[in-house]
């Protein structure tokens, strides 16, 4: 009798425990102890309960509350004034105290390698990292996670920006995030850091956009044969893996250098597989109040560029109906870089600039840090900087030059073509003796090295070999050597005047 009463009350006290926990306010990762929420707008405030749990959201004077449903509740505070630190309460059945609570501007940091570059990395890392007391700078770091289906939590925590936490994070981000709070006397800056090496952008777009888009028929396709040949290729990569971690083994002891690892199969776990960073590291962060986001990818896309013209701008739209805003959306143009094998470099600068027809869109130009024989430049300060300028134009309405020169259009006359430009920035600038990177076609679409010359606004391109030109380029390299600039002290994209078939288009039938 004794054992069974024993077993009963074992039980009662599981059910009761169980229970409680089940019902216990729990609100997502982004809301935790260093938080920085976003001012002048809704901010929405959730996380998990118990069904029909009443939960109150308490913080600036406000208490709003809710009923949980299907295990989960959410609440939007009004309007939020910079500022803190406050300390935020979320309570039902228990009460979860935030404490050190900010609230300011929050943006995304995403992308692939040279959005995820740590400041360990970079140039002047060390006096860098050193001065990087910024308390009021707040860094969430997002883990990597690609998954088949949308997820709704992430593992992280808020961290105060010092010489100790900001070693590891975006260097892109955090100049991009100091830039701005200098600029914008101090307010609050909150970085969420969601990016992953190696990715291409359809990997961070939803199943929905790449599944139904019939421009991304390719892509579907691509991965569909992955998949259909996955079991197979998983089993070879593990094989492969086996043998690496020997040889790696065996040239370590021989004091020699490892050998490269192999490439991982593509399938369900893949990196790059469609859609999986967007179900593993952007889902989950909707709709965490943003000012806005900031990019920078596009290596993986390279070889399909044109393709690129459709899935990059459809995934800065499918992120704006995902938040319910037009937040604001600034990215990073491609390095100079000279590919192992012929590139289309080119080609996706392109694609990137013509991603600016959507609004309130900006693009860093980034032709005077690339580093010929490396995809990863270590110069990472003026790549946030010049984000940070295109974020105080563009966001917060400052009149300020955020943007070299772009090309906006052309005009012959006789062996002479005359090209204007946006962005004149105070007047155009050649930092050298002549202009450079610049070449000239005929008829004949056979492009020769081209004479250009600064004539106030405009730019006049000419070549002895092309007495009739029919269009000019700029820049149009992997790895291009350029000095076109302008006064505000930035530098011109690279652009190309005409249309003649792209490398990476279709082929026509």
């Amino acid at each position: 009798m004794r054992i069974i009463f024993r077993s009963t009350m074992l039980m009662i006290i599981s059910l009761v425990v169980s229970a409680y926990v089940f019902a216990a306010v729990k609100p997502h990762a982004l809301f935790t102890d260093g938080c920085v929420l976003q001012q002048g707008m809704p901010v929405p405030v959730w996380g998990w309960a118990g069904d029909g749990e009443n939960v109150t959201v308490e913080l600036q004077g406000q208490k709003v509350s809710t009923v949980a449903s299907g295990g989960k509740w959410m609440v939007t505070l009004k309007s939020l004034k910079a500022g803190g630190p406050f300390q935020m309460t979320i309570s039902g059945t228990n009460t979860v105290t935030l404490k050190n609570v900010l609230v300011g501007e929050v943006w995304l940091c995403s992308g692939q390698s040279n959005m995820e570059w740590r400041m360990s990395q970079t140039t002047n890392a060390k006096e860098d990292i050193a001065a990087a007391n910024y308390p009021k700078i707040r860094l969430f770091t997002v883990p990597r996670n690609p998954i088949d289906t949308p997820q709704t939590d992430v593992k992280g925590d808020w961290k105060e920006c010092s010489p100790e936490t900001v070693a590891s994070f975006s260097a892109v981000g955090y100049f991009f995030g100091r830039a701005l709070q200098l600029a914008r006397q101090g307010v609050p800056v909150g970085l969420i850091n969601s990016s992953y090496g190696g990715t291409p952008s359809e990997a961070w777009t939803s199943s929905g956009v790449v599944a139904g888009d019939p421009n991304f028929s390719g892509i579907r396709d691509s991965y569909a044969k992955a998949l259909a040949v996955w079991p197979e290729n998983k089993a070879k990569y593990e094989a492969a893996m086996e043998k690496y971690k020997q040889d790696a083994a065996d040239a370590k002891a021989a004091g020699k250098p490892a050998p490269a690892a192999p490439q991982r199969a593509m399938g369900p776990e893949h990196q790059s597989r469609p859609s999986g960073l967007y179900n593993g590291m952007i889902a989950p962060l909707v709709p965490y109040a943003l000012r806005g986001a900031i990019w920078y990818q596009g290596e993986s896309n390279a070889n399909r560029a044109y393709e690129y013209r459709s899935i990059f701008p459809a995934m800065i739209e499918d992120w704006r109906k995902a938040w319910g805003s037009e937040m604001t959306f600034l990215f990073v143009q491609l390095a100079p870089y000279a590919p192992p094998a012929a590139g289309t470099w080119p080609e996706l600068r392109e694609a990137q600039l013509m991603s600016l027809r959507l609004p309130k869109t900006g693009m860093a130009v980034i032709t005077d840090v690339g580093e010929e024989k490396d995809i990863h430049p270590k110069q990472k300060q003026p790549v946030g900087e010049r984000l940070a300028l295109a974020a105080r134009a563009i966001t917060y309405g400052e009149k300020i030059e955020y943007s070299g020169p772009i090309y906006s259009g052309m005009k012959i006359e006789g062996s002479r073509a005359v090209l204007s430009f946006k962005h004149v920035g105070g007047g155009l600038v050649a930092k050298g003796d002549k202009l450079t990177g610049f070449t000239i076609a005929g008829a004949d679409q056979k492009f020769v090295p081209a004479d250009a010359e600064i004539k106030g606004d405009k730019i006049i391109v000419t070549s002895a070999q092309v007495a009739q030109p029919v269009a000019v380029r700029f820049g149009w390299e992997n790895w291009p050597v350029l000095n076109f600039w302008n006064k505000a002290g930035l530098p011109a994209t690279p652009f190309r005047t005409d249309d003649f078939p792209m490398v990476t288009a279709p082929r026509q039938q």
